[in-house]
């Protein structure tokens, strides 16, 4: 069972602790990587370097969000660093060519229902790069705009822009492949 204690722990290095910690945590970091990495190797270095900067910087976290939720955001920027540092930069828009995206009342995300959800993981993975982070951090892992445009270093703006977009590609891409002309 969790507990603040085990964080306390390990705030003061104690080993056992950490590796309590770890191999609570590891699993759903592990799969969280895997949805930016796809090379099963690195995301799991990815993975671990995350843990070594999480430990090194406990004595930040305070307990406003869950410990699991702080450490996911460690992995998420860890991954999209990583990316960034193999020179598969995100292609962000200039702001002064993006429009506000007002979300229309009648704007849903349903698909029809023989769309799985293995089919939208793999559809989003085909997805240009400027779309595809920002569509996996808002419909799989959660994050508001404001999140996203701090992890991803652009405006809140352009997070929806791109949003919008990748939307409306994932639906057309999930469109064609419902009527057999895809997949």
């Amino acid at each position: 069972m969790f507990s603040i204690d085990i964080i306390e722990q390990c705030k003061r290095h104690n080993q056992k602790a950490q590796l309590q910690l770890y191999n609570q945590y590891c699993q759903g970091m592990y799969s969280v990587a895997k949805r930016f990495i796809s090379n099963t190797a690195e995301a799991e270095d990815l993975v671990q370097d995350a843990f070594i900067k999480a430990f090194s910087k406990l004595h930040q976290f305070k307990g406003d969000v869950t410990f699991g939720a702080w450490l996911k955001r460690i992995v998420v920027n860890t991954c999209i660093d990583s990316l960034k540092s193999k020179k598969q930069q995100l292609d962000v828009l200039e702001e002064v060519h993006l429009k506000v995206v007002d979300t229309n009342p009648h704007d849903n995300w349903t698909v029809d229902d023989g769309v799985t959800l293995n089919d939208i993981k793999r559809v989003i993975e085909t997805l240009p790069e400027k779309y595809k982070y920002v569509v996996m951090l808002f419909l799989i892992e959660g994050y508001d705009h404001q999140e996203i445009s701090e992890i991803l270093n652009i405006s809140e703006v352009a997070s929806r822009t791109q949003l919008s977009r990748g939307k409306q590609k994932l639906q057309e891409l999930l469109k064609t492949k419902n009527y057999g002309t895809r997949y």
